[in-house]
């Protein structure tokens, strides 16, 4: 079975619960390191919300991938990652004048079952740069959110 399969095996999207969503640049490419690039993803991320898709609580756009943490509200995940992914790859084609795949297939999906599993998802997200060493603090890296801060 293609890895993208397997990730969408037991895939259930429940409107109102909170999941923590992971998408990849098609080979990691690091498409986002360029900031005007990647606010075309944040934008298509503030979209989604403001036409009651989903509920965004935190998320990092690090320079091959995504985490977004919401709290879905209508639809199915797979229907709002294709939304994301699709628009998103359509508007930074147009602008960089890149032919292709801009996102892996498919993405990791986890349900947050507990109250208590938010917050720490959301210091994991926004410490992602930190982690990786692109930033000393957090607040030094431009792309990302959280409704706590």
């Amino acid at each position: 079975m293609p890895h993208s399969a397997c990730l969408r095996a037991g895939r259930f999207s429940e409107p109102q619960r909170i999941y923590l969503l992971t998408a990849t640049t098609e080979n990691r490419e690091t498409l986002f390191s360029n900031f005007t690039v990647g606010r075309i993803v944040v934008a298509e991320l503030k979209a989604a919300q403001q036409d009651g898709l989903a509920e965004s609580l935190a998320w990092v756009l690090m320079p091959d991938h995504l985490h977004w943490l919401i709290a879905l509200q209508q639809g199915s995940l797979s229907e709002l990652m294709r939304r994301i992914k699709g628009r998103s790859a359509k508007r930074i084609n147009t602008l960089s004048g890149r032919q292709g795949k801009l996102w892996q297939d498919g993405f990791h999906d986890r349900a947050l079952r507990r109250e208590e599993d938010v917050l720490p998802a959301a210091r994991y997200i926004v410490a992602n740069p930190l982690r990786a060493g692109l930033v000393n603090r957090v607040g030094d890296y431009p792309l990302w959110d959280s409704v706590w801060l």
